[in-house]
């Protein structure tokens, strides 16, 4: 005979095992903090486990076997989102909500093309964002805080599966008037020694930081820091100013917040490339929504695109 539990019991749980809080996860679904408990007294009374070790102000943790089943429920889940979404039709009219992670520097250039163009096809799915660095977007992942984020690849584990989008090359940035930008105009290509004396913005981001570092590294060069931001358009506007020249894998308008401008400077270097994908835990199967984002993300940004 099969346990008598319920899939509402079973989404109350995975909130709370995410959350680590009874009221964070009521707040989260919308309902209430008594209703919260019930269910979890009652999805534990029928199973004849401890899910969970109860700490003071509604908090918990999970129990070694509260672990174990955490594992079980989350495809078992998955699956059943997959199944009434299949039962639904959704496969020709999608719904429902949908939260992409993107890496910092990409969102502003690159997402409201994307989220212009899906919105105009899937008008009844709700797109929310969350934006952060390479390192918050795993960390978010993990956590359940988004269903797929759009990032470079760089520090990426065995932990995701990847929908790739486009390879990126690193280039040297500088200014509009510096010798090498050629006025703006198919500057001409160089080796990244030849930037070797002079001052270097550097992009100061977790698994950015490292991957420029080893471009320094291949070419031999020890850069001479002169400021290092984790905003990159501050990086963008310093190199602007004729105050050194920065690494980058993005292109964008030269344009800059502060008027002046930026010229990107091909690299002959034989540097590793960066690939640009969606990610999501390897545990975890695409919804549809999800599957329909990859698909449109590749047809704007990838190499067709």
């Amino acid at each position: 005979m099969g346990l008598d539990f319920t899939l509402v019991q079973l989404r109350y749980f995975q909130e709370v095992a995410r959350r680590e809080h009874m009221t964070e996860a009521a707040r989260h679904l919308n309902v209430t903090q008594s209703a919260i408990s019930t269910a979890m007294a009652q999805l534990e009374r029928t199973l004849g486990l401890d899910l969970f070790i109860r700490q003071r102000n509604r908090s918990v943790v999970l129990s070694p076997a509260g672990k174990r089943f955490l594992s079980e429920v989350t495809p078992f889940l998955e699956a059943s989102d997959n199944l009434g979404e299949t039962a639904l039709g959704l496969s020709r009219h999608l719904s429902g909500d949908l939260t992409v992670g993107v890496f910092s520097p990409i969102a502003p250039t690159r997402l409201p093309l994307i989220h212009d163009e899906f919105e105009k096809r899937y008008p009844d799915v709700r797109v929310n964002y969350l934006e952060a660095d390479l390192h918050e977007l795993q960390q978010a992942l993990v956590a359940g805080h988004c269903d797929i984020a759009l990032t470079y690849t760089l520090g990426l584990t065995d932990r995701f599966d990847t929908y790739l989008i486009d390879v990126v090359r690193p280039h040297a940035l500088v200014s509009l008037s510096h010798r090498l930008g050629g006025g703006g105009e198919s500057p001409r290509p160089i080796r990244l020694a030849e930037l070797a004396e002079e001052d270097y913005i550097q992009l100061d981001l977790p698994f950015s930081r490292q991957y420029y570092d080893e471009l320094f590294r291949i070419a031999g060069v020890t850069p001479k820091v002169r400021h290092r931001f984790s905003g990159y358009e501050t990086v963008r506007s310093f190199v602007a100013m004729g105050l050194g020249y920065s690494l980058l894998s993005q292109s964008v308008s030269s344009g800059t917040y502060i008027g002046s401008k930026t010229v990107d400077v091909p690299l002959l270097d034989d540097f590793p490339s960066i690939d640009l994908a969606l990610v999501w835990p390897t545990e975890l199967r695409l919804s549809r929504r999800a599957q329909a984002f990859c698909e449109l993300t590749r047809e704007i940004l990838g190499p067709e695109g």
